[in-house]
């Protein structure tokens, strides 16, 4: 993989809080700050990435690619009329792809790499199918996208617990008693005595050594970073610190707080229209929450982030005053 082309897959632990809407106008942001972006469907079984950016779903998307042997991967590549950025559909006109075979899956990730652009977002699937879990691991800097609700606040932890089990998993895969060991773990932890990553790679360390360690480096590896989407206030942020400590006690896992976007009521209006939310509303919150994180994506992306909590907290602290002057 060329050391020039970033991969950002965009995942979210449950449906409805807005992942494929930000997926879609970050790529826009990102292309419209100069920089060749291509958007790709990954959302096996449920793709809509192309309503978002005002496309009709008529063109072959990656189903196609994987049903049909006369179908090369860089022809699903459509040009948009946005400058600077292309997309790859999903399904296509292909359904009941949700859960592809590991060939499969491998096969879409290896063509990924190749592909010519510098910016290549994933639209991936809510929730924690193989499908998702895999393609989120293409990258060790994946964009988790959360609500400050409970429900998506709890199955943004799930989705991490799940991701970096998954990552155990397929460090352990070939060494039968392990791998068994592992599995049977994960089938009677119990809630009231939840399994953390701490615990799991004492009893691997045990039986190997040698795999333990390269688990332990495997997530190490790791460093997933959180948008917090829909928020009221700059207060909602205070509770990074309760997330950072439940991340360390029981996942061993740092993240960093990438972005926030306000609420924007203006979003379902303008989403019925056939235009992209930053071509429609280019001056609402939304649109400036997103145009933030791109810049800061241009900027930073591969850049170690030092209280990256606090320093949310005070970028967004600023664009609450401004929203509220003007």
């Amino acid at each position: 993989m060329k050391k020039d082309r970033i991969i950002i897959p965009v995942a979210s632990g449950k449906g409805g809080v807005g992942k494929s809407v930000f997926s879609s106008n970050l790529a826009i942001a990102i292309a419209q700050l100069g920089h060749k972006t291509l958007a790709i469907d990954l959302d096996l079984g449920g793709s809509n990435l192309h309503t978002y950016l005002g496309l009709s779903n008529k063109y072959n998307g990656i189903g196609d690619y994987l049903k049909a042997k006369n179908v090369k991967f860089k022809d699903l590549i459509v040009e948009t009329d946005i400058p600077n950025l292309s997309f790859i559909p999903g399904e296509g006109r292909t359904p009941f792809l949700a859960n592809i075979p590991f060939e499969q899956r491998l096969d879409v990730i290896q063509n990924i790499q190749q592909v010519t652009a510098e910016y290549i977002l994933l639209d991936l699937g809510a929730g924690t199918t193989f499908n998702t879990l895999n393609f989120f691991g293409i990258s060790h800097q994946g964009i988790l996208v959360t609500t400050f609700e409970t429900p998506a606040l709890m199955n943004f932890l799930m989705f991490l617990k799940n991701f970096l089990y998954r990552v155990i998993s397929s460090i352990v895969r070939h060494d039968r008693q392990v791998f068994k060991m592992v599995v049977n773990t994960f089938r009677t932890n119990q809630p009231e005595d939840p399994l953390t990553v701490r615990s799991l790679l004492e009893m691997i360390h045990e039986k190997s050594p040698e795999l333990a360690s390269r688990a332990k480096k495997a997530i190490n590896y790791y460093h997933p970073r959180i948008i917090f989407n829909m928020g009221d206030h700059p207060d909602d942020l205070k509770m990074t610190n309760k997330i950072d400590s439940t991340l360390r006690q029981t996942l061993s896992l740092q993240v960093d707080y990438f972005g926030y976007i306000f609420y924007d009521p203006q979003i379902r209006q303008a989403g019925r229209q056939k235009e992209p939310l930053l071509i429609t509303i280019p001056k609402s919150p939304f649109a400036i929450g997103v145009k933030d994180i791109a810049r800061r994506i241009v900027k930073i992306w591969d850049k170690d982030i030092n209280k990256s909590g606090e320093r949310l907290y005070e970028a967004t602290q600023k664009r609450y005053k401004q929203f509220k002057l003007n």
